[in-house]
């Protein structure tokens, strides 16, 4: 089999857990005997100051006719028996869909997020969840600048959304969605998107290590230090964890706001930037347990199934998909998103009881071997490329 994959990455300085998904199933399918070819973009090539380039590339959101060329090229040269799409926003746009339809190639997109549906791809607005916007009227981003808190930029997401909706592009050029959660699959039909052709197919994590025993005697935070991942939240609960000692892993918009706070109030928070992958996954199997506060609609963070490739247990917020990633008892505890109260109790209760710490490790990592590993991934991605041709030869 040969599989054109397709991704338009981020800027390198703000990575997307999508370009680590996008790689990791790649090289799956390539150390697998599987012929695969990419093509991909970067927002590193946009010039964020070059008023011009930025007009254009809003412009060409709905439609790339680079895009469109370059993939009908190497199409005709390569023959590829399906492509699979990771992200298209903002260089590739839908035109690509469109390019594979018109060579007679079957088209699976991976929905990360929720991105054509939402501006802002998230449903969070204003510290809380947002869901103004449906498929095809995206109007209310435009009005509450949701994206980048920019009007031109929310009005050209907006235009894109309401056209490619509009023209059927979702509906009529993809044979097979994934989903990452059962969550996602049903809020993405509940918007129109035909549920028979929705997959659900977890990420995974390609890891060869055991499970740690932890040890490391702190906790530990991975994620864009944003609203929506809820750092607030974290900053708050804090106030009452003193003893505990926490390692905060990335960068994002509220970093400064967040450092100096928890220095200005003498909080035990160790703010390590961004650190290689392979470093950050030492220090997930090292904590006692990670924290994943988000408060909208998270995709699927890579983070959890990395605590559990090294058996630690996940603190989490009980919102989205994390309800079913999380297995409250089982690989971790929950609490009510947006409460920093009952966090704060979610934690001191696992912190305190070694006895549960170790069974929870041993359910994190038992979840990991029976859900998220790469043979299940292979074997899942194969079937949803078989599904794949199977829908575009009938339609």
């Amino acid at each position: 089999m040969k599989v054109l994959m397709l991704h338009n990455f981020y800027r390198t300085a703000t990575p997307g857990g999508e370009d680590n998904v996008f790689r990791q199933e790649r090289d799956l399918l390539g150390g697998a005997g599987i012929d695969v070819v990419s093509y991909t973009r970067s927002n590193d090539d946009v010039d964020v100051h070059d008023r011009r380039q930025l007009v254009r590339t809003a412009a060409s959101m709905s439609w790339s006719w680079r895009s469109y060329e370059e993939i009908s090229d190497l199409i005709r040269r390569e023959r590829p028996e399906v492509a699979h799409f990771h992200n298209t926003f903002p260089l590739i746009s839908p035109s690509g869909y469109v390019a594979c339809r018109d060579q007679g190639v079957p088209v699976v997109q991976t929905l990360h997020n929720y991105r054509i549906i939402c501006a802002a791809a998230t449903f969070h607005r204003a510290g809380k969840v947002c869901e103004e916007c449906k498929a095809g009227h995206p109007w209310p981003a435009v009005l509450h600048r949701c994206y980048r808190n920019s009007l031109p930029g929310s009005l050209a997401m907006a235009r894109m959304l309401r056209t490619n909706w509009r023209r059927g592009t979702y509906e009529d050029f993809i044979d097979v969605f994934v989903a990452l959660t059962e969550f996602a699959a049903a809020r993405f039909a509940r918007e129109g998107l035909p549920s028979e052709r929705i997959v659900v197919n977890p990420n995974f994590v390609d890891s060869t290590d055991s499970a740690s025993p932890g040890g490391g005697g702190y906790a530990i935070f991975v994620a864009r230090l944003s609203q929506e991942k809820g750092v607030g939240v974290l900053l708050r609960a804090w106030r009452e964890l003193r003893d505990i000692p926490l390692k905060v892993v990335g960068d994002g918009p509220l970093f400064e706001q967040v450092r100096n706070a928890a220095q200005a109030e003498g909080l035990p928070i160790e703010f390590l930037g961004m650190r290689p992958r392979e470093e950050a996954i030492e220090l997930i199997g090292a904590a006692e347990l990670q924290v994943i506060a988000s408060e909208c609609f998270e995709g699927f963070p890579l983070v959890a199934v990395e605590s559990y490739a090294r058996g630690t247990p996940v603190v989490a917020s009980s919102i989205g998909g994390l309800t079913e990633l999380v297995i409250d008892g089982e690989t971790g505890l929950r609490f009510t998103a947006g409460d920093p109260v009952a966090l704060a109790s979610q934690v001191r209760r696992l912190w305190d009881d070694a006895a549960l710490r170790r069974r929870l490790r041993g359910g994190a990592r038992a979840r990991f071997e029976a859900e998220y590993t790469p043979r299940l991934a292979l074997d899942r991605l194969l079937a949803i490329y078989e599904r794949a041709k199977v829908v575009a030869r009938a339609g």
